[in-house]
Formats: structure tokens, C-alpha cells, sequence
């Protein structure tokens, strides 16, 4: 580096993650081996979104600006051989929102420092990453207590001249959970047809929407459950749960061009019949007391799921039907996950009924850069384990999103009224 042997960036404690509306102080440290000149030092607070066209690529379509700040911390002058110090606070804005890295863009926070030397010199310049998490109280959510339940109808034809119903109930015990927290699902399928049906595909999903000149939606499994099919004239109930790993919370309010969405997504394949619950993703976990007899009364013990109209009941070869339990096939996290691989929520135990000891913040790469739940954290990059979330697709053009709900119930409402 010449003269500069050293110019660096040491925020106060070590701290690497902020909240919005907090002050960041920190020092730039000067190490010079010998004479040097230099107009002047100065520091800069910046945080911004970029969103480019094409996955990994660091020349941005469109930007925004959250804000940027510079302070200068030494002005023209001389220093001698030896090492210097130069204190910096910057106060974050209360609007900005969470740290996110994905594939197609980013929200990032850095301090950089700039030595400013004479004409025809080379500048100095550093800088230093830190995370901003914005927290997402689920509490705030309307009726975010409530079971969310989601049913889909499809009628459908085989044997060139037969035709059968298939009725998917899908429900969630909540509407929302924290990185730890177990999302119970209740699925019902009803087979109203002479035709077996194949394999049930229950996945997590999560839609990340990057907003350029073109929109691009980014889609992949969190973790994937599959259960065995449903035989012909049978009705059959199928019970899981899926661990929420460490995840980019749903939304990221104050930011304008990256959207996140969770939805649980359960599939058939043949015939092809498919139902979305959308959920949320937050870091503070619902507040809920112990159940009471009221609540306990609204949470989905048997699903019946709505009928379908009179005269399509009457398919050719109809047949009273059976009721079965359906069983799992494969479950993406029963060798890859751990409890202790996920953040610590209050209250999560395991059947036993004991407290289970994981660390409070996880710390990852990718899209998931820190994301933790309740109660006062300490980023400690030494103790807590490195989570590697699954690999984003390589999709390079825009896709169309998933259906929601809504237009789930409008597609199955148009196959019957088509059938009719």
C-alpha cells in the first residue's frame, strides 16, 4: 500500500447487526510508515438496494437509496510515521429496511473510509459490511392466531368416457411461525373417481419478486414432504410438520423492489391438482397463551372439507367411500435437519416435553444473512454454527408467480363450472 500500511474500519463491540433508528460508532484506523500528504479523510455511511436482470450479476438495472451520510474526520494536512485513529457515529434512519442477498439483488449496509491524496495520486479507500434486521412482530398481523385452511375442487376425466372429482383440504395450525417453530399442516383428499391417484407433494415455499425494467420471480423448496397416493373411492387424512430453518422474514418493509412470500404448496400429480396456503415468516413468535377451550375448539382436529355440487357427485361409477390415513413416503428433513441447526425460539420443545438448547442467532450466507426470534442476541460468529441454505435456482428469465389462493379457488370453480 505504499506509505499506507494500514486503513481500516472497527465498528464499537465488534457489532455486525443494528435495528433500525440505531446509532453506529465505530473508528477508522491510520497506519503510515513514513511522511504522507493528504487532502482529506472522510467517512460514509451508505445503505442501498440494487436488482439486476441476470442471477449474480453486480451491474444493477435499478437502485434506491436509503440514505447516505459522510463525515469528514480529518481534514488537509500531514501526518508523520506512526498509527492514528478517527471516531465516527452515524445515527440509521427508523424506516430502513432488513439486510437481504439473493440472487438478483441485495440490501446492503457499509461504512467506507476515503483517503483523498493530492492530484494525480491514488485514493485510499475500505470498507465495512454490517446487517440491518428490521423485525417482524407477527402479532401485528390480523388473525394471525387462526388456522389457515385452503380447499380446491377439480373434476377430471379418464378412460376417455369416465370422469371423477378430486377435493384437496389443505390447513395450517397458524398463520405465521418463527425460524424453529414446527408448522403443523392437516391435509384431506377425497378421490371420488375409479382412478388411484399419485403421490401427495407437500413443500415450503418461498417467492422472492425482483422488481426491474421486467419483473423476475425467484422460487424455491425450503423442504418437502411426500405422502403415499390415494386409492380409488377413498378419502384419506394425512398429518405432518415441517421445521422452519433460518429464513428471510416475509416482506421487507421500506424496500421497494424486493418482495419475499412464503406459501405452503400440496400437489398431485396425476391428475395434476394443486393448493397454496400463504404464510408468514416473521422474528417476533405469536404471543399465544396456553390453549383455552374456546381456542382449542377452532383448531382444525378433523377437516372436512366443503363438497362438491349435487350433480357432480354423481359421477359415472360413484361408490361410497372409505376414510384412510395417509402415510409419509419421504420427508426432506428427517436426516438433513437438526433442531439444533435452527434459532432459538421460546417455547419450542421437543416430544419429551424438555427445553431444547440452540443458539439464539443463526448466521448464514446467501439469502439468509442474520435472521433470528425473540429476546436480546449477541452476534458471536465463534459459537453459533454456519447455516447454508438450499441453493437458489439459476432461473434467468421471469416466470409467472405461483397462484394464490384467491385465484386457486377462481381455477377450481371454472374447471366445474366447464365440466357442467
Amino acid at each position: 500500500m505504499g506509505k499506507v500500511q494500514e486503513l481500516s474500519v472497527t465498528l464499537r463491540n465488534n457489532k455486525v447487526v443494528y435495528g433500525p433508528g440505531e446509532l453506529v460508532a465505530g473508528e477508522v484506523r491510520l497506519r503510515v510508515s513514513a511522511h504522507f500528504n493528504f487532502k482529506a479523510l472522510k467517512v460514509n455511511c451508505i445503505g442501498s438496494c440494487g436488482v439486476a436482470n441476470k442471477a449474480n450479476d453486480t451491474t444493477w438495472q435499478v437502485e434506491e437509496q436509503y440514505f447516505s451520510s459522510t463525515l469528514s474526520v480529518a481534514e488537509k494536512g500531514s501526518l508523520s510515521a506512526g498509527e492514528y485513529t478517527y471516531p465516527f457515529r452515524f445515527l440509521l434512519s427508523a424506516t430502513i429496511p432488513t439486510s437481504f442477498e439473493g440472487p438478483f439483488g441485495k440490501i446492503s449496509y457499509r461504512i467506507r473510509a476515503t483517503i483523498e491524496t493530492a492530484r494525480f495520486s491514488r485514493d485510499y479507500r475500505t470498507e465495512k459490511v454490517f446487517y440491518v434486521l428490521n423485525l417482524l412482530n407477527l402479532n401485528e398481523i390480523n388473525d394471525i392466531e387462526q388456522p389457515n385452511i385452503a380447499t380446491v375442487t377439480k373434476k377430471f376425466s379418464y378412460l376417455i368416457v369416465k370422469s371423477g372429482i378430486i377435493t384437496l383440504t389443505l390447513s395450517s395450525d397458524l398463520k405465521g411461525y418463527t425460524s424453529g417453530q414446527i408448522i403443523h399442516l392437516t391435509m384431506d383428499i377425497q378421490n371420488k373417481s375409479g382412478k388411484d391417484i399419485g403421490n401427495i407433494i407437500a413443500g415450503l415455499i418461498q417467492k422472492v419478486t425482483y422488481k426491474s425494467k421486467r419483473i423476475i420471480y425467484d422460487l424455491r423448496t425450503i423442504a418437502e414432504v411426500e405422502g403415499s397416493g390415494v386409492k380409488s373411492w377413498k378419502q384419506a387424512e394425512w398429518r405432518e410438520q415441517i421445521i422452519v430453518p433460518p429464513l428471510p422474514q416475509s416482506s421487507l418493509h421500506g424496500c421497494n423492489l424486493i418482495q419475499v412470500d412464503y406459501f405452503i404448496q400440496v400437489s398431485v400429480r396425476s391428475p395434476e391438482v394443486l393448493v397454496s396456503l400463504p404464510i408468514y415468516i416473521g422474528n417476533i413468535a405469536i404471543n399465544s397463551p396456553p390453549l383455552t377451550p374456546s381456542r382449542q375448539s377452532q383448531l382444525p382436529e378433523a377437516v372436512i372439507p366443503t363438497a362438491p355440487p349435487a350433480e357432480e357427485v354423481g359421477a359415472i361409477g360413484y361408490q361410497p367411500m372409505d376414510s384412510v390415513v395417509l402415510p409419509t413416503k419421504s420427508h426432506s428433513q428427517q436426516q438433513t435437519s437438526s433442531p439444533q441447526a435452527f434459532s432459538y425460539t421460546p417455547g419450542f420443545e421437543n416430544d419429551a416435553g424438555t427445553q431444547i438448547p440452540v443458539p439464539r442467532l443463526c448466521i448464514s450466507t446467501g439469502a439468509t444473512v442474520p435472521y433470528y426470534a425473540d429476546g436480546p442476541v449477541v452476534a458471536d460468529f465463534t459459537e453459533n454454527p454456519l447455516i447454508l441454505p438450499p441453493e437458489y435456482s439459476t432461473w434467468a428469465q421471469p416466470f409467472d408467480p405461483p397462484p394464490t389462493y384467491e385465484e386457486s379457488c377462481s381455477s377450481a370453480n371454472s374447471s366445474m363450472s366447464a365440466g357442467n
